[in-house]
């Protein structure tokens, strides 16, 4: 996925996880974060920022921030829609016969319904944007929507369906995701049970680019089916 039109700026502050405080070109502006994550260790004053101006009528702000290269050198797309998109592209591509994104299961809307042949799967997506010494975390806020994802997985499975949870990690070098359990200790839990219920675990690196993101290749958790 790319962005028609990339600036880069200067990070300065973040009042709340909606809004963020940049210097472009000398002059402050107030731009739209497009993760509500916390995003703590990648959004420290100074550090280089990208925005992309969507041009959507009736914004407040005329800026989203999209990316960020953190103080070890690593750029990281935060765009919390990013994941959903690029999964799709991906998808497009693994010989599926139907792909249909935002699927309702029970409770939930799962993010994308396949089939191939006789087969039917459900695939919920979710990106990694914390990196600690070449690994990925998830999550970085405590996360119920994810935890009743990953149960309605687990019963999807149950119910014959092949289920599938997909880790689009939103940065370069990094080829595994763990559960982040010092910041949620029960979403560690569920995911561990779900793996043992048959719900397949994916790994989707990527390259990213300031006005783009794109998964480079799919990785499964080792030992596993």
């Amino acid at each position: 996925m790319r962005y028609e039109n990339i600036t880069q700026a200067v990070f300065v502050k973040r009042p709340n996880r909606f809004i963020a405080e940049v210097e472009i070109d000398g002059h402050k502006e107030t731009v739209h974060v497009k993760n509500t994550g916390r995003c703590k260790e990648l959004l420290i004053p100074g550090c280089e920022v990208w925005l992309t101006a969507p041009d959507s009528p009736g914004r407040k702000t005329k800026y989203d921030l999209v990316a960020v290269r953190k103080n070890n050198g690593i750029l990281f797309n935060i765009d919390s829609q990013a994941p959903n998109k690029v999964a799709g592209e991906w998808l497009a591509g693994q010989g599926y016969d139907v792909v249909k994104p935002e699927y309702t299961y029970g409770d939930s809307r799962i993010d994308f319904y396949m089939e191939k042949g006789k087969k039917k799967y459900l695939m919920e997506v979710k990106g990694c944007t914390l990196e600690i010494d070449g690994v990925g975390y998830f999550p970085d806020a405590p996360t119920e929507r994810g935890i009743k994802h990953i149960r309605e997985l687990m019963k999807a499975k149950e119910e014959g369906y092949q289920a599938m949870l997909a880790f689009v990690i939103q940065m370069d070098g990094v080829t595994k995701v763990k559960a982040n359990v010092d910041t949620h200790p029960e979403f560690g839990k569920v995911l561990n049970e779900a793996q043992k219920a048959g719900v397949a675990i994916f790994y989707l690196t990527c390259h990213v680019e300031p006005d783009r993101l794109e998964i480079t290749d799919c990785f499964r958790p080792s030992g596993s089916d």
